[in-house]
């Protein structure tokens, strides 16, 4: 069946290439020529994957090595969101549909958000370099889960909210129509949770760059791995002090930003709109000019119409209707069964990762506990203010640009540019800066985390504004309501699920960031701050696997606390009170 599908796109594409210079399609050459660049890109990267285990690896500052060096970044942070995406569909819908996995599945996502990204590096660099012994691919793959550790908790969470939040009137027409849960989840549940889980795309995405130091160019111990990739190269510039290269590597960073937004994200976002609920909201469809190219191919007009014969032949018919409504009243032996299996595993990894944890700790003494939670108060004090000030500004100017179509499309690819750009390689300067302006250490990680932080809650918010019916806001025109009242009556709890999400991930992320901002090396000068966040690198810098582990047991406990206390509260509440379809 493939091969005769290969072999049909094959004739259609040398047909193309055959025809009259006259009647051919430039267009569908250029879909061709990218499809050749994707291929012959995804052949240099399996190269280098598949080469032999190198001890050291020489970081070229040249100009001329940044295209190489770019493109293994990006095929890097490409596998990571393939791997974050299945990881969200999998884990976010059993935590979903199943109470008892809800229980034990959104604590542990909550907690593995807030694990520093070092954290995560010696287990993984361990389990894939005794996997992969000589072959490259262990290294490449370690980077690739360290991308996905920052990537994929912010997706898991978002399509986790939208599933909860699902309008009762889609409920009730999947049931009418007697879906399965599959046509369910493929017909009605992703289609809803599309917009929202394409703004956290983004930001996930925009994370995997502002990690990207961390996850080429790692050290354990007296060890050091290193990776060829801008993140590599930007990591020798600054530790060779080589500003004109660290120029280079800033600007190289911003192309790709710009590119990716105007040739993926801003026709993702704009073929996401089709999935609005409300049909009548004010946002115009944005009818970007790649989509526009698209739609004037003859090869990709071909392949859209055999998608959707395949896809009309798989609309369930009327008189399947009771058929398929049987086989959902009867229990599903096969499915329960491996969701409990999977579930004790899960249980199971747990357990053998807390006896490790349990002897490692052993060898923490009393005085080093004592100051670690000295530190995670310092720290935990910069995530919460970090994340109050980031609200601060991202509230009104994310209902502002969501509810306004018209600033929505002009500042859509500002704030996209804005997001991705990895703040992280301007740290360095920045600290000195305000070390110049008489700022100090603790006050500048603040700030830094702030810059972190702030696109998280930014583009929950925007997405949370899309989605307020215009029906609503229609009745409080015709009310006269005043600004403040149509923001504590209408706008706030609108928008409250998805802020709820942008404050979890948030705070996640300025867990994360704080082992960036706390302890920062510029040539051979290093400043440090007092928090968490700066033991769990010094903790990785040495070695010292029990102060590793104490570190990120610590930071785990704190956000277990704050999850239980403040956000389960404020979840169900969302889902309760401030959800508008239900």
């Amino acid at each position: 069946m493939i091969h005769r599908f290969l072999d049909t796109v094959w004739g259609q594409a040398m047909n193309l290439l055959t025809a009259p210079i006259r009647h051919r399609r430039w267009i569908d050459l250029l879909v061709l020529a990218a499809l050749a660049g994707t291929l012959a890109a995804l052949w240099l990267v399996g190269k280098e994957w598949t080469s032999v285990q190198r001890p050291t690896v020489e970081i070229v500052l040249s100009a001329w090595a940044l295209p190489k060096y770019l493109l293994l970044s990006l095929m890097r942070a490409v596998a990571a969101y393939a791997v974050s995406l299945t990881f969200t569909m999998v884990v976010a819908y059993w935590a979903a549909k199943d109470p008892l996995a809800e229980r034990i599945l959104v604590p542990i996502l909550d907690i593995l958000q807030s694990v520093p990204l070092l954290a995560f590096l010696p287990p993984v660099l361990l389990l894939m370099l005794t996997l992969f012994p000589r072959s490259n691919i262990g290294l490449e793959l370690s980077a690739v889960l360290l991308i996905v550790s920052c990537q994929a908790w912010n997706m898991a969470f978002s399509f986790y909210q939208s599933l909860k939040t699902l309008p009762k009137e889609l409920e009730e027409t999947s049931s009418l129509y007697g879906f399965t849960w599959l046509q369910k989840l493929r017909w009605v549940e992703i289609p809803f949770a599309t917009p929202g889980l394409v703004w956290n795309s983004m930001v996930s995405v925009a994370n995997s760059w502002f990690f990207l130091v961390s996850a080429e160019a790692f050290k354990a111990g007296d060890k050091n791995f290193q990776l060829p990739g801008l993140g590599s190269y930007m990591n020798t510039a600054v530790e060779q002090g080589n500003t004109r290269a660290q120029v280079l590597a800033i600007i190289t960073m911003l192309i790709l930003v710009i590119l990716l937004d105007q040739l993926v994200w801003r026709p993702v976002v704009a073929w996401s709109q089709r999935f609005q609920v409300d049909e009548g909201s004010e946002l115009e469809p944005d009818d970007h000019w790649l989509l526009r190219l698209f739609r004037r191919s003859r090869l990709l007009k071909w392949l859209e119409k055999r998608r959707t014969h395949r896809l009309h032949r798989r609309i369930p018919r009327p008189a399947l209707i009771r058929k398929a409504q049987e086989e959902i009243e009867r229990p599903g032996r096969l499915g329960s069964w491996f969701a409990t299996s999977a579930l004790i595993g899960v249980l199971v990894m747990l357990a053998l990762g807390g006896v490790s944890v349990m002897r490692l700790l052993a060898d923490v003494s009393l005085a080093k506990w004592l100051v670690l939670v000295k530190a995670g108060g310092a720290s935990l004090a910069r995530v919460l203010f970090s994340t109050f000030l980031a609200t601060l500004w991202t509230l009104p100017v994310g209902l502002w640009i969501g509810m306004s179509p018209k600033w929505s499309r002009r500042l859509q690819s500002v704030v996209q540019v804005a997001a991705s750009f990895p703040s992280s390689l301007l740290f360095a300067t920045l600290i000195l800066l305000f070390r110049s302006l008489g700022i100090g250490l603790g006050v500048s990680c603040v700030l830094l985390m702030v810059l972190s932080t702030q696109w998280y809650l930014l583009f929950n918010i925007i997405a949370g504004a899309q989605a307020i019916p215009s029906d609503l806001r229609e009745a409080s025109t015709a009310y006269r309501l005043s600004l403040w009242m149509r923001c504590k009556t209408l706008y706030f709890p609108a928008v409250f699920p998805f802020l709820v999400t942008g404050w979890v991930t948030a705070t996640g992320g300025a867990w994360n960031a704080s082992i960036v901002t706390e302890i920062v090396t510029s040539k051979s000068e290093t400043l440090r701050t007092f928090g968490l966040g700066a033991e769990v690198v010094l903790a990785t810098e040495q070695g010292s696997m029990p102060h590793l582990a104490a570190s990120a047991l610590l930071m785990a406990v704190l956000v277990v606390l704050f999850n239980r206390l403040v956000w389960v509260p404020l979840y169900r509440l969302a889902e309760t009170r401030y959800a508008l379809n239900r």
